[in-house]
């Protein structure tokens, strides 16, 4: 019979739209913490919506581009099942906002831990969620 991964065993980082706009304007805090999770070869996501929330002019945008490209990051696809997914969890918790369903869905599904600077709407989509403030 398989294992069951606790919450506790966390196997890397779903980043959000602060996320990536504190790395885009060279958040140093940012930074030292990606450089820190790529050292410790944590698995890094960011849920596609996200990167359409952040990204305006990729030429203007070559730290993030850079980092997007990387393979120690994966971007998550928003296809039909997982929509669907965040429709429902946006329903369940009277929100509306679907690219947030889509981190708290990307870290549920991986047991990440978000990083974000603004954990107040990803905690009332789940209150349970590990979330570290930028």
């Amino acid at each position: 019979m398989g294992t069951t991964r606790s919450r506790t065993e966390t196997q890397g980082l779903t980043l959000d739209a602060g996320a990536l706009i504190a790395l885009d304007r060279g958040d140093r805090r940012m930074v030292a913490l990606l450089g820190q999770a790529l050292a410790d070869e944590l698995g890094i996501r960011v849920p596609a919506g996200v990167v359409g929330q952040v990204w305006r002019q990729g030429a203007r945008q070559a730290t993030l581009a850079r980092f997007l490209r990387a393979r120690e990051v994966r971007i998550e696809v928003l296809d039909d099942k997982v929509a669907r997914a965040c429709g429902e969890l946006c329903a369940a918790t009277g929100t509306s906002d679907v690219i947030d369903a889509s981190v708290v869905f990307t870290a549920r599904q991986a047991g990440d831990i978000v990083l974000t600077s603004d954990p107040a709407d990803l905690r009332r989509l789940d209150p349970t969620l590990t979330i570290q403030r930028l």
